[in-house]
């Protein structure tokens, strides 16, 4: 989610995956309100109220039974692209449900590519594990990765290692066209991509890996803290590494163009890999500069890679004889389309929008919302995460709606709907929690306008939620 720059005290500490305030769509939510809730007896009420009748009426209740999904998968249909989304990061539903989705995809559609909001390299090594590959004996290790760096239950949890565990079963039945991989889509790993890069060129080519050392020297300097890097080459451009990180990025791709055709996967996996390694680099090289230099937004620069990222997954899929299907996990704010929210006004645009974009007709957009319950949340960035109560949501708000619906869970089609897609056009507060949750300001951290019926394709509503388990 939405990474923002907070300088106090001379020091800067950065918010990602809304961790907090989110920015203009939060301002905006607050300054607005969205629509007020309506005393009872108004017209506005009368409104509200058959509101909430289309809403139980088009409801497809989600029971815990293995056909719940019947009516998501024939609304899918032939989409290449699912994107799962999610109005907090640490809620237990959110990511059991999209599991269930995910092994559907997979099981039913010919789906062979599972993408996360997460970094690139940290993802391969569960990559690994999930192809038979790897030292790792079990998923919680594959995994562990994740839990070096904040917020270490986004990704290293119960949920994620069930899932993980079931598709390596899967692959190991699986024909191997049919093989399911596991990739990361964003841009933060500068220092560990780059070790990636070298340590791959170090097995084929010595020449070629000793060039890339002397190209990624240049970030030496700064003792493997990007953030010094970018302070660093925002006050003095001498001081950037732009032109070593693209050269090396080229190599990459003039490699990877020259692999002759009925090389094995392996192969073709391992250099795509460093190719996309190679490029994180060049894109987080930009992203900590630009995050301390200003002037561009550094959510652009960060959607415009996950978007990237995943186009070429599905071309590196396709070009291994693999169904180029991909689904994707990831934030509402990132799988939503950001036109029809309040950052499209900010001058925001998300992975959302630019897939529905390059891949009209072929995307399906799906989000997650929830009432109330229990969240694992930090309290402040880099804190720990602890289980937090939900507050209520605003009775104004989607998820407001959804409760005075009455069913405890359930699919919520958007698409061709008529009335009630006209209506659910109409600006509202939508919750959004990140990592961190404040809720003594719920209303300015937490909440941004959209028109949820141009956001998502469908929605799944879950009343009541509970935390993810986080892995130790």
């Amino acid at each position: 989610m939405r990474l923002r720059q907070v300088i106090a005290a001379g020091a800067l500490a950065f918010l990602s995956a809304c961790a907090g305030a989110c920015g203009a769509g939060g301002a905006a939510a607050e300054s607005t309100g969205g629509e007020p809730a309506p005393a009872a007896g108004s017209a506005g009420s009368d409104s509200t109220a058959a509101l909430v009748a289309m809403i139980r009426q088009a409801a497809v209740p989600i029971t815990g039974g293995e056909r719940d999904y019947d009516p998501l998968m024939a609304m899918i249909g032939d989409a290449r692209f699912v994107l799962l989304g999610e109005a907090t990061h640490g809620t237990h539903e959110f990511y059991a449900e999209r599991a269930r989705i995910t092994r559907r995809l997979i099981e039913e559609k010919g789906f062979t590519g599972i993408a996360l909001e997460g970094d690139w390299p940290l993802a391969e090594r569960v990559h690994h594990f999930a192809r038979g590959r790897g030292s790792d004996p079990a998923a919680a290790q594959a995994l562990a990765g994740f839990r070096t760096r904040f917020p270490q239950w986004m990704w290293s949890n119960a949920e994620i290692a069930e899932l993980v565990n079931w598709l390596r079963a899967y692959n190991e039945r699986a024909p191997a066209t049919a093989r399911v991989g596991f990739y990361g889509l964003d841009v933060y790993t500068l220092y560990e991509s780059a070790e990636a890069v070298e340590a791959y060129l170090a097995g084929v080519d010595a020449e070629a890996a000793r060039a890339a050392r002397g190209r990624y020297a240049c970030f030496d300097r700064h003792g493997g803290n990007v953030h010094a890097y970018g302070r660093a080459s925002a006050a003095d451009s001498a001081a950037g590494c732009r032109a070593q990180a693209e050269q090396q990025r080229q190599e990459m791709e003039r490699r990877y163009a020259a692999l002759p055709a009925g090389a094995p996967d392996s192969a073709t996996g391992a250099l795509f890999s460093a190719l996309r390694n190679a490029r994180v680099v060049e894109n987080a090289e930009e992203y900590y500069r630009t995050l301390y230099a200003g002037g561009a937004s550094t959510w652009n620069l960060r959607d415009r890679h996950m978007a990237e990222t995943l186009e070429q997954i599905s071309a590196h899929l396709a070009r291994q004889g693999r169904p180029a299907k991909v689904v994707v996990w990831a934030h509402n704010t990132h799988a939503g389309d950001a036109r029809a929210s309040r950052m499209a006004d900010a001058g925001e645009l998300n992975l959302g929008q630019l897939v529905r974009e390059r891949f009209a007709g072929e995307t399906f957009l799906l989000g997650f919302t929830t009432y109330t319950g229990t969240v694992l949340a930090a309290t402040a960035w880099g804190q720990p995460g602890r289980v937090r109560a939900l507050r209520p949501a605003l009775p104004e708000s989607y998820p407001g709606l959804f409760h005075r619906a009455g069913v405890p869970a359930f699919i919520l089609p958007l698409t061709g709907t008529g009335a009630l897609a006209q209506a659910l056009a109409t600006p509202r507060p939508e919750r959004i929690v990140g990592v961190v949750y404040l809720p003594d300001t719920e209303r300015q951290s937490h909440y941004f306008t959209s028109m949820l019926s141009r956001q998502f394709d469908a929605v799944v509503h879950v009343d009541t939620t509970r935390a993810l388990t986080p892995l130790r």
